[in-house]
């Protein structure tokens, strides 16, 4: 899809997770007319003391529910941080089976759920990334290299592959109920089914449930919060695709615009895209953003921490050196370089100039990530590279016409590399937007959240949510989600609601940033005892790190270097004395 001195008293494992609690938060603001928000009790625990195998049958009742599997997870068979996850049940299964009266595939919604001996009482619905598909190991982790996560913390935790195989890729896009069921009607039917078998294992349902994910399953936990605020008593949304199908298009259109700079033919089938901007000139682009920048927060670390006075303090055209000659690969950028260059971080444009998607922040991040090739010849790359090169002919090109477009593409003759490339955008936008006979829902429909800033039922509910978003996403873009914020701020108030931008930060981890932090527990105290989170520390995860290295940490941080994400519309300002390289040093302001 789519784009100091070191405190003693403190690990890098603890800082990483320790946040900072206090009486005010980042500018919230409650609408006159608003109701006060109810304090949610908080939740307790309770202990299974019976054989997981037996949970087969305890299960056997649960209505269009099939069990597959219930087995005993040793404890240490699963770790997190370098540390053991307790002992827990896994119980694996099926909702709903059928076979498709439009492509003739047999689908069903997979799950499996973990359900902890030593439970808290509390119940966590894993939104997992891209296209779905698979069912990822019911954990619940969040943040990049995580020293903690739900499973560890006693949370009983559902994953699920959102109603299809993923051996089908896109191509689950032909049937009309699999769309739904991977937009939003998995969730709905998960969830009933998840909290029932909680009950009849610990003798109780959750007494508070949460929902989690990061990109896709930032989506997924933004449509939960719209769709099922009923359900749902805290939401954590990572880099939300909450308009996922616009990012898809966007992307496309992005790849058109890298086209006309790329210097290779086609590899595999695949234009390498990476040839419009080597790895050294997007790095050449960062060290420039740095260059003025850097110093806007008080501080010259490498991190942009004011990102609202980094996009007026920088200028592409006049601070990046324009190629008298031939492009050399690292001094300067040619003259259609930086018009491309503009046109990718203002936002891709139908023609008529109307925004598809998103504008994009310039960050430090842009130079993150390595172009490469895979075995079999075809580009690939990592980070940045990745989204902005390889995921627009190989994800969003599958994604927009044969999940989102109506009516789709016929996988028998798709070819992605064409469509991607040739299909009219305006078209493709529009298509979005279409329904039709068996299609009755678009894209825009089944994948977003309705009316998205309108969360009065989670606010009233005494529910709350946060967001975080790396400044350095080049896929789903941080502006969308600052735009959600300030929408809501509007609409609902945000009382109930924080947004946390992660300077530096890629795609959910990754990037020259501090990316390893614990927001969960701050949600968990926000819900359930009225502490509203302020700044949250995180940590850079250098060499050593238990939770596992960036391989984007500079070699001048410390490899456990610290700062606070501040709540929007705060920045991290330093203090003008102290070490560069802890939190304490820095002031939300």
């Amino acid at each position: 899809m789519p784009r100091r001195s070191r405190h003693p008293a403190h690990s890098s494992a603890a800082m990483a997770v320790a946040t900072l609690l206090v009486a005010c938060g980042g500018g919230e603001n409650t609408p006159a007319a608003a109701k006060p928000i109810p304090q949610l009790a908080a939740a307790t625990a309770a202990p299974f003391s019976g054989d997981c195998a037996s949970l087969t049958t305890t299960f056997a009742g649960l209505a269009s529910t099939q069990i597959t599997a219930a087995e005993t997870v040793a404890a240490g068979a699963l770790t997190v941080g370098g540390q053991p996850v307790a002992e827990h049940c896994r119980v694996t299964g099926k909702m709903h089976e059928r076979v498709s009266a439009v492509d003739n595939n047999t689908y069903a919604i997979g799950f499996e759920i973990r359900l902890p001996k030593n439970w808290n009482g509390r119940f966590l619905h894993q939104g997992n990334g891209g296209i779905d598909g698979s069912v990822l190991t019911a954990t619940g982790s969040t943040g990049g290299g995580p020293l903690t996560h739900a499973l560890q913390q006693g949370f009983a935790v559902l994953s699920s592959d959102a109603g299809h195989a993923g051996a089908l890729g896109p191509n689950f896009g032909v049937d009309p109920q699999a769309r739904l069921d991977y937009g939003y009607q998995a969730v709905g039917k998960l969830t009933p089914m998840a909290k029932q078998a909680i009950a009849l294992t610990y003798g109780k349902a959750p007494d508070r449930s949460y929902f989690a994910g990061c990109s896709n399953g930032g989506r997924h936990a933004m449509v939960a919060a719209a769709r099922y605020f009923a359900d749902y008593d805290g939401i954590l949304a990572g880099a939300p695709g909450y308009n996922l199908p616009k990012a898809a298009v966007a992307n496309l259109a992005g790849a058109r615009l890298y086209e006309t700079l790329a210097t290779t033919t086609p590899v595999a089938n695949q234009i390498d895209l990476a040839t419009a901007f080597t790895d050294s000139e997007r790095q050449l682009v960062a060290t420039k953003v740095l260059a003025k920048c850097d110093a806007l927060d008080l501080a010259s670390d490498g991190i942009v921490q004011d990102v609202a006075a980094c996009q007026t303090a920088f200028d592409a055209a006049t601070d990046i050196p324009t190629c008298s000659g031939a492009r050399d690969g690292s001094t300067c950028l040619s003259a259609d370089q930086k018009t491309v260059l503009a046109k990718i971080f203002s936002g891709t444009t139908t023609s008529n100039g109307s925004l598809i998607y998103s504008s994009f922040p310039f960050d430090a991040g842009f130079g993150a990530g390595k172009a490469g090739v895979a075995s079999g010849g075809s580009p690939v790359g990592s980070g940045i590279a990745f989204w902005e090169f390889f995921a627009s002919l190989n994800l969003d090109a599958g994604a927009t016409g044969i999940i989102f477009k109506v009516p789709p593409e016929d996988p028998a003759t798709f070819d992605a590399l064409n469509f991607a490339l040739t299909t009219d955008l305006d078209a493709l936008y529009a298509g979005i937007t279409a329904t039709n006979a068996t299609y009755t829902e678009s894209a825009m429909s089944f994948m977003t959240p309705p009316t998205p800033t309108r969360m009065q039922g989670l606010r009233e509910r005494g529910g709350k949510i946060m967001v975080y978003h790396g400044v350095s996403d080049a896929i789903f873009s941080v502006n969308d989600s600052e735009a959600w914020y300030k929408g809501v701020e509007q609409d609902t108030g945000t009382d109930f609601a924080r947004f946390y931008r992660v300077p530096g930060m890629g795609h959910c981890s990754g990037g020259p940033a501090t990316d390893q932090f614990d927001l969960l527990t701050s949600l968990v105290a926000w819900v359930e005892r009225g502490v509203a989170p302020a700044e949250v520390v995180a940590t850079a995860r250098g060499a050593g790190n238990a939770g596992g290295a960036n391989s984007d940490v500079p070699a001048t941080w410390a490899a456990n270097r610290t700062r606070p994400l501040c709540p929007y519309p705060q920045v991290a300002r330093y203090k003008g004395s102290g070490s560069l390289e802890v939190a304490s040093s820095f002031v939300c302001q």
